[in-house]
């Protein structure tokens, strides 16, 4: 068994995939079974029970599509695409042929294990496989599963945006400069900030959106131009009006919409014409057919709405790292919708005249993911044929100089059969240009200096003689080193943030991992240390727990309610884990480890016992939103933006950004509610409308904190007037605590003085407090847990026939916190820590 680099790269996309091969230092796409450079990612299954992938299952697709529309019903679905658009989610797709439903991850894996049968001559355990450079934890966890259930041992994820650049920096001629990849594919859109000095590219920065791409034109045309036109010929009222209906005859008309967008990348116009018996029929009975011609000027006015989503998200990552479109040496294209004129034109008045169409949009994802695996070593060994040497070959796989220096060694406990008294080895660069000359290898190693051709990938064979110059069959064969582009590490497109108390603010909140914040390069370990635990633990009581709740944010997220950002998992230490007790209010360090291929682990360590609990944060598919817990959402949202309008301190132009994000969900409210991503999309855009509204909250914070310390003062000083003014000296005090942070308008003094003064009331009005304590527990006694309920109940009697005759502090202090002492405390509710 020995270790060898990856050679594969895969992208897996939404609507086409791609399987690329490193071969003599080359990224080769592998064509399909139809000798096509793509697959459709589309999974069809027969009534013999077999599944097909690609075209096969997308002509199935159409022809199921309009089938449906024969009786108005998709009930017995068996072609399912587009869902990669649902990975990470509990989504399923029932087939009724296979009598069984399958996830997106389980068909993702179909279209994977579809790939690999097109490399007749390997069996692929090892690869690269691209994902979205904003994919949320539990996408890139199934998207790692898929990958296993298609028999790929060691996966690796690349950022799609980073492996474009890859294909594309090899072969640029001016490798310095500010490049933007701009990666609109067919069911998600990237956009990533890549700083190139001297061949060198590093990330700085991505932004995009999950939930939109080609599927979104696809059904923008199918709205606003192929609907008008069956409705101006054909009576389909009531096919509109039922939300099921409605959708099928969408679905049919897709087709016809992405042949129309395909067809005017083109050419000027499209002729739109189905087939003969292809749709069901009308309201009145009369069979629908579509006969139309489509121009370049109708789909201008259609795609420029989605498009300029893309690029308005574009103009904001510029704006956040303060530059502007003539600052971008170089807009990369990436994906089959970048092929459209409409949006060349756009990006060029809007973004930067310097749009780059050199590479190939279909398949420079998986050229480079080709390129980045073949410097990745794969954690799966290969085995050696009998009579093999086994080498051990370390060198840097990229690199911007002529020369690289590679190490061999003999790895004798690798070898396979006799090893000859005398080993040597030979590099020769596969044009023929450059030999090492044969080296003589042991165990102790040797260098070599390998001469590079400038701005290429240089393959090298690995040649292996005995002392007469017999060819020794040996192992790695080939090595691969590319000349000219070296890529810095992936980064993280989220914050990496935890779920905690916030003491000062009196709220739960998302507070950034010191070290995990947003595109940060990977592998990555954040801390956060000085963390207090808000529930005891103790040695082995299961029941005693501490929920460490972990969220993506973005970077300006933190301080928010963690509800609007993106659940990752809680993590749960319990009492069994720890080998001492763990008071209320212990110091707890938490480490967060990110690798490569954003997988998390997550230490907590505590001071007080020096106990350390490791935990694997494993992440499973969330559950997909309904449409009724959406509407409340929206509901909510729409409650929030109208209360911050109507407020004064508020000017109409803090609230724009939420305001624009809430119109355009109401405007798409009913055309994507019915499907299980479109609800995602609406979510997440429902989320970002909260969260903006929450920054606008907190740039007013004070306002809010100064009139409830003005009016709870107030209350004070009228207690105080009312019961004697018996705590004037005291009053005093606290007024010239509340002129001296009013003055200052710190928020969090605001709320220590706040607490101040509610303490100071109870003081003054105890009596009023311990009555009401009694009268309020005896009520609720049922609900509330005792150590000793019989006496709880004496002591409670007792104090309410005190209150009753001759109430006084005296007499009823000592009785309340006896009942204090034999109430059994509930666990802290929310997040374990705080701050």
């Amino acid at each position: 068994m020995a270790q060898s680099k990856m050679k594969f790269g895969i992208d897996l996309g939404t609507t086409n995939s791609a399987i690329c091969k490193m071969e003599s230092g080359e990224p080769v796409i592998k064509k399909t079974d139809t000798l096509k450079d793509t697959l459709p990612s589309c999974v069809s299954f027969t009534k013999k029970k077999i599944a097909k992938v690609g075209d096969s299952a997308y002509n199935d697709l159409r022809q199921d599509k309009s089938r449906a529309t024969k009786k108005w019903s998709n009930d017995r679905e068996n072609v399912f695409i587009e869902f990669k658009r649902n990975m990470g989610t509990d989504k399923s797709y029932e087939s009724s042929n296979m009598g069984e439903s399958f996830s997106p991850e389980q068909l993702s894996a179909e279209v994977l294990k579809a790939l690999k049968s097109f490399i007749a001559d390997d069996n692929i355990t090892s690869a690269v496989i691209t994902i979205p450079a904003k994919f949320k934890a539990d996408q890139i966890a199934a998207t790692k599963r898929a990958a296993q259930k298609a028999g790929i041992e060691h996966c690796e994820l690349l950022q799609e945006p980073i492996a474009a650049s890859m294909a594309y920096g090899l072969s640029a001629s001016n490798k310095n400069g500010q490049w933007l990849v701009f990666d609109f594919g067919g069911g998600t859109f990237d956009v990533a900030l890549i700083k190139v000095e001297d061949g060198i590219m590093q990330v700085k920065d991505t932004e995009g959106d999950n939930y939109l791409g080609g599927k979104n034109l696809d059904y923008a045309i199918v709205d606003s131009i192929i609907i008008p036109y069956l409705k101006e010929n054909y009576s389909i009222t009531n096919i509109m009006e039922n939300e099921t209906t409605r959708n099928i005859l969408r679905d049919a008309m897709k087709f016809y919409a992405e042949q129309a967008k395909n067809q005017l990348s083109f050419k000027p116009q499209a002729d739109i014409t189905s087939q003969l018996d292809e749709f069901g029929e009308d309201d009145e009975g009369e069979e629908i057919e579509l006969d139309m011609v489509i121009t370049q000027e109708q789909l201008a006015s259609v795609l420029t709405l989605v498009f300029q989503k893309a690029i308005d998200i574009t103009k904001q990552l510029l704006k956040r790292n303060g530059l502007s479109g003539s600052d971008l040496d170089k807009l990369i294209l990436v994906g089959g919708p970048t092929y459209s004129p409409v949006l060349r034109e756009m990006l060029r008045k809007q973004v930067t005249p310097n749009v780059d169409t050199d590479i190939d949009p279909m398949t420079a994802v998986a050229k480079g993911a080709a390129l980045f695996a073949s410097g990745i070593d794969s954690d799966v060994k290969e085995e050696l044929a009998i009579g093999t040497v086994a080498l051990t070959l370390s060198y840097e796989a990229n690199s911007v100089q002529p020369i690289e220096f590679v190490t061999i060694q003999l790895s004798k406990e690798e070898c396979t059969g006799s090893i000859p008294s005398r080993l040597f080895v030979e590099l020769v660069r596969s044009d023929n240009g450059w030999s090492s000359g044969k080296v003589e290898i042991n165990e102790i190693g040797d260098v070599i200096e390998c001469q590079l051709m400038d701005g290429k990938n240089n393959a090298f064979t690995v040649n292996a003689y005995d002392e007469k110059g017999t060819t020794v069959p040996c192992f790695p064969k080939e090595i691969n080193i590319m000349q000219g582009i070296v890529v810095g590490n992936a980064v993280l497109p989220y914050n990496i943030s935890i779920e905690a108390h916030d003491s000062g603010l009196e709220k739960n909140v998302v507070k950034s991992v010191k070290g995990l914040e947003k595109n940060q390069q990977l592998p990555a370990v954040g801390t956060l240390n000085g963390l207090k635990t808000r529930n005891q633990l103790r040695p082995g009581m299961t029941e005693d727990t501490l929920v460490i709740p972990i969220y993506q944010s973005e970077h300006n997220a933190d301080g928010t309610s963690a509800i609007h950002n993106d659940h990752v998992f809680d993590v749960v230490i319990t009492g069994d884990e720890i080998g001492q007790v763990i008071p209320v209010g212990s110091d707890v360090d938490i480490t967060i480890k990110v690798n490569r291929s954003q997988m998390l682990k997550l230490e907590a360590f505590f001071p007080i016992s020096g106990d350390t609990v490791e935990k694997d944060v494993k992440i499973e598919a969330r559950s997909v939103i309904t449409s009724h817990e959406l509407e409340r959402l929206k509901d909510s949202a729409n409650l929030k933006l109208c209360a911050l309008k109507s407020s004064s301190a508020i000017k109409d132009l803090e609230t724009v950004e939420a305001e624009k994000l809430i119109n355009e969900v109401n405007d798409r409210f009913d055309g994507e509610k019915s499907s299980e991503d479109g609800r995602m999309h609406l979510r997440a855009d429902i989320c970002r409308a909260f969260l903006k509204m929450e920054e606008v909250e907190q740039g007013h914070e004070w306002d809010s904190i100064e009139a409830e310390i003005r009016e709870e003062f107030d209350r004070l000083e009228k207690a105080n007037n009312e019961l004697g003014n018996k705590y004037d000296q005291q009053v005093t005090a606290v007024r010239s605590q509340v002129d001296t942070v009013i003055r200052s308008k710190d928020v969090r003094q605001g709320r220590i003085v706040l607490d101040d003064i509610n303490s100071l009331f109870v003081a003054v009005t105890l009596i009023y407090q311990l009555m009401g304590f009694i009268d309020f527990h005896l009520r609720n006694f049922s609900t509330i847990q005792w150590k000793d309920a019989t006496r709880a109940r004496q002591l409670l009697q007792q104090g309410k026939e005190i209150a009753n005759t001759n109430p006084s502090e005296s007499s009823l202090h000592p009785i309340v916190r006896s009942v204090i002492d034999l109430m059994i405390e509930p666990p802290t509710s929310g997040p374990g820590v705080s701050f």
